[in-house]
């Protein structure tokens, strides 16, 4: 299903104020597995979306901090509605931020249109200034990632590449933008996940680490 849709279905869910939690924002959390969230005050924006994204088969950031969702799908400097845009908040150098799934801009594109949680308490659309904006990230539906053709390695560059690092953000192995560039991120990436499937670390792409990352895509 569209992820606009997914959203949309959801607007007017809001926090319940006092001791009493709204069951519904409880589970987002709960049905995307982010822990750290157990009542409808801690901030919910990047679980909601967590939660949108769950439904229409596509990339997770699995996280509750709304600037991971910069490590997910691939940037998009000309945002379409169902783009996920990512606003910092208090400073552009603190860890604070805010995710929703972009709509549209005014009419002079000052200001920026966003359907999200977390957005005066509830499920709402509302605008941001577009000076706030980290940056417009495009997901990609989880079928039409495509493994690629191992061997690869630091320095390598290309479609390969990119096809490579999408897996990787997807798989919740942060890797950075996907640029088709091989680099030190990546690597790290690659060596982690190696790590956690008691695979040969050695930071390359190879057959052993293809086969793994088809069985974790099946999963």
């Amino acid at each position: 299903m569209n992820i606009l849709k997914v959203a949309s279905s959801q607007l007017g869910v809001q926090e319940i104020k006092g001791d009493e939690n709204n069951s519904q924002i409880v589970q987002y959390a709960r049905e995307t597995e982010i822990t750290s969230i157990t009542d409808d005050e801690t901030p919910w924006c990047s679980t909601f979306i967590n939660w949108c994204a769950k439904e229409s088969s596509l990339p997770m950031s699995y996280k509750a901090n709304a600037r991971s969702w910069m490590n997910v799908g691939v940037n998009a400097p000309t945002p379409k509605p169902g783009d996920i845009v990512v606003f910092w908040r208090e400073s552009i150098h603190s860890w604070k931020g805010h995710v929703g799934i972009f709509v549209g801009f005014n009419h002079d594109a000052s200001r920026v249109f966003c359907l999200g949680g977390n957005q005066a308490d509830a499920v709402t659309i509302t605008d941001y200034d577009r000076r706030k904006v980290l940056g417009f990230r495009r997901l990609e539906e989880i079928e039409k990632l495509t493994i690629p053709e191992p061997t690869l390695k630091n320095g390598n560059r290309g479609i390969e590449v990119s096809k490579l690092q999408l897996i990787l953000n997807h798989l919740n192995y942060p890797c950075g933008d996907v640029d088709g560039d091989f680099g030190g991120r990546t690597f790290s990436a690659l060596r982690l996940l190696q790590s956690n499937n008691q695979l040969k670390i050695d930071g390359e792409f190879g057959p052993g680490t293809q086969g793994c990352i088809e069985s974790l895509l099946q999963a």
